[in-house]
C-alpha cells in the first residue's frame, strides 16, 4: 500500500515537472521574439481629425477609422457591466487567462464534436486585446499560446482599466464602427450616456460577429443575442430581475444618425488638408485626433461662392452656346436613355436634361428621374452661337435655331421672364458649364484670416485652386506697388508724369519696345493719381524708369508678390507671375497701414488631448485668459507686426485706389455707395483679368481666366469681367455693416487741389478733391514733370522684356 502511494507520488511529481517543463518550453519557444507589449501603455487608437469652420461647424473629418475615443473613467458603469458580463466576467480576477472557462471552454467543444455546432471559445478581454493590437487574426495553436504568454505579461504592465479602456474604444461593433461611443452613435444615434439597458445590451453582444447580428439583416438573431446578453448580466448581479424583463420585452429598433451638418468650402477644406499634411503627416492627419479651427467665415464663403458663379455664368453667356453636352438619336425611352449616360450634375440647381420635343415658344425636356418641364423661349434666347476667338453668331430667332430633340443640356429652375413675372413651375432656363475658370478670396487685411476662399467654379469638376495654385500675370493690378515705391521715394500723388510715346530698343535682331495705353492715345502731363485711376501704362513705366526697377524689384518681394522680380521694365507693367492669394495679402498690407501679414487658414490646432500645438496668432495675452470681467482694465494685446512701407505713403495709395473706384476703372464699384477701393487688373490680349480691392476690413481678390490661357475675347477686361464679381461678393458683404471710412495716419494731410494739375485749388476751380500729401510735401507751385527717358539702343538702354505690348 505504502509502496503503491509512493510510486503514485512519484508519477504526480513526475507529470508535474513534466508539465513545469513544457510551460517553460512554450515560453521559451513562442515567447522569445513576441511583439514589445509595453507600448500598450502609451497606445492611443487612430481617433479623427476634425476640421471646423469659424464658427465652430464642421468643415470636415478625416479618418481611416471612425472612432470616437473615450476615456474609461466616462464610460458608463453600466456599458462596462454589459461587457464584462458578454465577454469576460472574471476580467478583474484572473491573471490574463480564465483558466476554469479555458477548461469549461475544452469539455464542451468535446461533447459538442460531430454535432456541426460552433466551437466555444474562451478568450478573456486581456487576450483579445493582445490578439487585436499585436498579433493577427491567424486561427492557430501557436497564435493562441503567444495570445496567452502576451496576456500575462500585458496584465503585469498596466492596469485592469488601461486594458479594457484599450478594448472598449478599439473593437469593431458593425456599421463602420470603431469603438463603443462610434457604435451607440452609429446604432442609435445617442451618446453612451443615453443609451437604455437594452441598447447597451446589443452593442455588448456584437463583439464575437457583428455581421451575424446586423439588425437591419438578421432580426431574430440580433435580439436572441441581446437577450442572453441581457441575461448573463442578471446572472452576474449588475441588473435586477424587473430591468432584465424590461429589458427583453423592448424591441431592437436602431436609429440611423442623422447626417451631421457641415459647411460646404471644398477649396478651402482641401488647402486645409494639405497644409495639416504638410505640417504633421499623414498619420496625424488621419489617425491623430487633431481639432482643427480655422477662419472660414460660412456666410461670407457662400457670398463667395454665389458670386463668382453668378459672374461666370455671365461671362461665358456674352460669348455664345457651345452646343449641347450630348445628342441622343430617337425618340425611344429618352429619360431612361439619358440616365445611362451618367451626366454629372452641376453645382446649386444645374441637372442635365433632355429635350423632348421643340416647338415655336418653347423646348419640352425630360429628367433622368422621369419628371418633366419646359424651356421658355426667352431662356435661351441668350444662346447665340460661340465662333472661334470668343465671338458669337445671329441672335437665335426660334428655339430650334438653339435645340433639337435628343439634344442633352443643362438646365436650372427659371426664376422670373423678361416681365419679371415670375414663371409657373416646370419652366427651366437653359445654362452651360462655363468655360472659363477664376478664384476669390477674402480676407481680414489686419490678421491675415482667409475668410472665404472659391478656387473655381466646381470642386467636383476641378480641384485646382486658382487662389493658391494658379500663377498668372496680374497686369495693372501690380501698378500700386511701382506708385508706392516712388511715394516712398519722395514722389507725392500730385507728382506731374509725361504721357507720351516711349520707345526701346532692345538690340540687333530684337524689335523696339513699345508700350501702350488701353486707348491707344497720349495725354500729356499728368498727376500720378490721375495715372493710376486711368491705369496708364506709359506714366507708369516712365516712373518705374526714373525711381528705379530694383527698388520695385525690392518692394514686391517684401509684400509677397513676386520672390524675383527680374529687373526690367515690362515687370512694371504686371508681367511677373504671381498667385490671388499673394496678390491680395499684398494689398491688405496697403489698407492696414503697411503692415506684414501671413495669409492663413488656420486659427489654431490642438491635439487628441486639447493641447495647443499651433495658434497662428502668436501674441502672448496673460490677462486676457481672465475668466470674467470684474472692472479691470481691457487687456492691451502688443502689435508685433513688422513694418513692410511707411503708414502714409501706404494710404496715399489707398487714397488713389479709392479715385479708381470713384473716378476711375473700376466705376462701377462705387454703386455700392460704402468706402471702396482697388485696382483692375487686365493682361495682353485678355488673357487674365483681376480685381483687388477692400474696405478697411476686409481684403477680397478675384481672378477670371481659361485653366489653359487664352484670350477672353476682345474688349474682356478687369474692369467687366472680375470687378463684377468683386461688386456682387461686396454688396452682399457689406449690406448690413456701417460704412466706415479708411483710417489715415496721423502724419497726413488732406489738402484742396486741382485733380487736373495736381496743384493747390483756387477759388473757381471745378475739378477739387482731397489729396493726401505728408507734412512738407504740400505742392507750393508748378512742379516739374518726370519724362523718363526713350533709348535707341546703346549701353544706356533700359531693360525691357521682349514680348509684353501693354498689360491693362
Amino acid at each position: 500500500m505504502l509502496r503503491s502511494l509512493l510510486a503514485l507520488v512519484a508519477i504526480l511529481l513526475l507529470l508535474g515537472f513534466a508539465g513545469a517543463g513544457g510551460v517553460v518550453y512554450l515560453f521559451y519557444t513562442y515567447g522569445s521574439d513576441l511583439p514589445d507589449y509595453k507600448q500598450l501603455a502609451d497606445y492611443e487608437p487612430p481617433v479623427m481629425t476634425r476640421v471646423h469652420a469659424g464658427d465652430g461647424r464642421l468643415l470636415a473629418e478625416y479618418a481611416t477609422e471612425r472612432r470616437v475615443f473615450v476615456p474609461v473613467e466616462a464610460i458608463p458603469r453600466r456599458v462596462i457591466h454589459a461587457f464584462l458580463s458578454a465577454e469576460d466576467k472574471n476580467f478583474y480576477e484572473h491573471p490574463g487567462v480564465d483558466f476554469p472557462s479555458v477548461m469549461r471552454a475544452v469539455l464542451i467543444n468535446v461533447r459538442n464534436m460531430g454535432s456541426g455546432r460552433r466551437p466555444v471559445g474562451a478568450s478573456t478581454i486581456t487576450q483579445q486585446v493582445a490578439k487585436n493590437f499585436l498579433l493577427t487574426n491567424e486561427v492557430s495553436f501557436e497564435r493562441k499560446i503567444k495570445e496567452a504568454i502576451l496576456s500575462f505579461r500585458i496584465e503585469r504592465a498596466i492596469t485592469k482599466n488601461r486594458i479594457l479602456e484599450l478594448y472598449l474604444n478599439e473593437i469593431y461593433l458593425g456599421y463602420g464602427s470603431y469603438g463603443v461611443a462610434a457604435a451607440a452613435l452609429n446604432y442609435f444615434d445617442k451618446s453612451l450616456g443615453d443609451l437604455t439597458l437594452a441598447e447597451t445590451a446589443f452593442l455588448a453582444a456584437l463583439p464575437k460577429a457583428p455581421n451575424n447580428y446586423n439588425p437591419q439583416r438578421f432580426p431574430d438573431a440580433a435580439k436572441a443575442r441581446r437577450d442572453w446578453v441581457i441575461g448573463r448580466m442578471f446572472e452576474d448581479g449588475a441588473i435586477s430581475l424587473e430591468e432584465a424583463e424590461a429589458a427583453r420585452a423592448e424591441p431592437l429598433t436602431t436609429i440611423s444618425k442623422k447626417e451631421t451638418e457641415f459647411v460646404t468650402a471644398d477649396f478651402f477644406a482641401e488647402e486645409v488638408r494639405r497644409e495639416i499634411l504638410s505640417r504633421y503627416g499623414e498619420s496625424d492627419l488621419y489617425k491623430g485626433g487633431l481639432l482643427v479651427r480655422t477662419t472660414l467665415d460660412p456666410k461670407l464663403q457662400e457670398i463667395a461662392k454665389k458670386s463668382l458663379r453668378k459672374g461666370l455664368h455671365e461671362y461665358d453667356r456674352r460669348h455664345g452656346w457651345r452646343g449641347p453636352i450630348d445628342h441622343i438619336e430617337g425618340d425611344h425611352d429618352l429619360p431612361g436613355r439619358l440616365a445611362a449616360l451618367n451626366v454629372p450634375s452641376g453645382p446649386d440647381n444645374l441637372r442635365p436634361a433632355v429635350v423632348t420635343a421643340v416647338s415655336g415658344d418653347r423646348a419640352d425636356i425630360a429628367f433622368a428621374d422621369g419628371t418633366s418641364g419646359h424651356i421658355p423661349f426667352a431662356q435661351m434666347r441668350w444662346a447665340r452661337p460661340w465662333l472661334k476667338g470668343q465671338k458669337v453668331g445671329a441672335r437665335p430667332s426660334a428655339p430650334s435655331d438653339v435645340l433639337k430633340a435628343g439634344d442633352v443640356v443643362y438646365v436650372e429652375p427659371a426664376l422670373a421672364g423678361e416681365d419679371e413675372e415670375p414663371y409657373p413651375d416646370g419652366a427651366y432656363a437653359l445654362q452651360q458649364i462655363p468655360a472659363a475658370n477664376g478664384g476669390l478670396i477674402a480676407l481680414d487685411p489686419h490678421t491675415g484670416r482667409v475668410l472665404a476662399m472659391l478656387g473655381g467654379y466646381d470642386f467636383s469638376r476641378s480641384q485646382f485652386n486658382r487662389v493658391t495654385q494658379a500663377y498668372r500675370q496680374p497686369g495693372s493690378a501690380f501698378k500700386p506697388f511701382v506708385y508706392l515705391t516712388a511715394l516712398d521715394s519722395g514722389y507725392t500723388p500730385s507728382t506731374l508724369i509725361l504721357d507720351a510715346p516711349f520707345v526701346i530698343d532692345q538690340g540687333p535682331g530684337l524689335p523696339k519696345w513699345k508700350p501702350a495705353n488701353y486707348t491707344r492715345q497720349f495725354y500729356g502731363p499728368s498727376t500720378m493719381r490721375l495715372g493710376i485711376e486711368k491705369s496708364r501704362n506709359l506714366m507708369t513705366v516712365r516712373l518705374a524708369q526714373t525711381v528705379g526697377m530694383n527698388k520695385i524689384a525690392t518692394y514686391a518681394e517684401r509684400f509677397g508678390i513676386v520672390d524675383d522680380l527680374p529687373e526690367s521694365l515690362s515687370m512694371s507693367l504686371g508681367a511677373g507671375e504671381t498667385s490671388l492669394i499673394r496678390m491680395t495679402a499684398a494689398y491688405a498690407m496697403l489698407v492696414n497701414g503697411g503692415k506684414r501679414i501671413t495669409p492663413t487658414l488656420i486659427d489654431r490646432v490642438q491635439d487628441r488631448h486639447g493641447r495647443t500645438v499651433f495658434r497662428h496668432d502668436t501674441r502672448d495675452c496673460p490677462d486676457c485668459l481672465a475668466v470674467q470681467w470684474n472692472g479691470q482694465a481691457v487687456p492691451n494685446i502688443p502689435d508685433i507686426r513688422e513694418s513692410v512701407t511707411d503708414p502714409g505713403s501706404a494710404y496715399q495709395v489707398v487714397s488713389m485706389l479709392q479715385g479708381v473706384v470713384e473716378r476711375g476703372t473700376g466705376r462701377r464699384i462705387s454703386e455700392i455707395g460704402k468706402p471702396l477701393a482697388g485696382k483692375t487688373g487686365t493682361t495682353n490680349d485678355s488673357f487674365d483679368t483681376w480685381f483687388v480691392g477692400f474696405t478697411p476690413d476686409l481684403a477680397v481678390g478675384v481672378y477670371v481666366g481659361f485653366d489653359t490661357p487664352s484670350s477672353l475675347g476682345k474688349g474682356e477686361t478687369g474692369s467687366n469681367v472680375a470687378a463684377p464679381i468683386f461688386k456682387y461678393f461686396m454688396e452682399e458683404a457689406l449690406r448690413d455693416r456701417p460704412a466706415i471710412p479708411f483710417r489715415i495716419p496721423p502724419e497726413i494731410r488732406l489738402v484742396r487741389v486741382d485733380s487736373r494739375t495736381g496743384l493747390l485749388a483756387r477759388p473757381g476751380d471745378k475739378s477739387v478733391i482731397l489729396e493726401a500729401f505728408k507734412a512738407g510735401t504740400v505742392p507750393s507751385g508748378k512742379a516739374a514733370v518726370i519724362e523718363g527717358q526713350s533709348a535707341e539702343g546703346g549701353e544706356d538702354a533700359p531693360e525691357s522684356a521682349t514680348g509684353t505690348g501693354g498689360l491693362y
